[in-house]
């Protein structure tokens, strides 16, 4: 074999090499590249999870303050209901104690 031909043989061969590893380095960086970008992905579907979760508890807060006050005013109304019949009935009631009283 000539000394050309091993010349080229081995200028192949580095060449060859040098491709492989620069391949190699770029499937590395494809990899790193797609990780990071996954990563990144995963964290902005937690951030923006964490936001629609915070927005439906401010929500559910919000709804159960309007109920909470709902049932106050109800709960208000009907002791004033309650104190108003009691009120009613005082004099009736005043009557039957001192009948009862003034009968022993």
């Amino acid at each position: 074999m000539s000394l050309e031909a091993m010349k080229k043989i081995t200028e192949a061969e580095q060449d060859t090499q040098s491709r492989r590893a620069g391949a190699a380095a770029e499937a590395k960086k494809l990899v790193s590249d797609a990780e990071k970008a996954g990563r990144a992905l995963v964290e902005q579907a937690r951030a923006q999870a964490e936001a629609q979760a915070k927005e439906a508890m401010a929500q559910a807060e919000s709804r159960a303050a309007r109920r909470t006050e709902e049932i106050l005013a109800e709960k208000r109304s009907d002791c004033d209901a309650l104190r108003s019949a009691a009120r009613e009935r005082l004099p009736a009631a005043v009557e039957l104690i001192v009948g009862r009283v003034v009968s022993i």
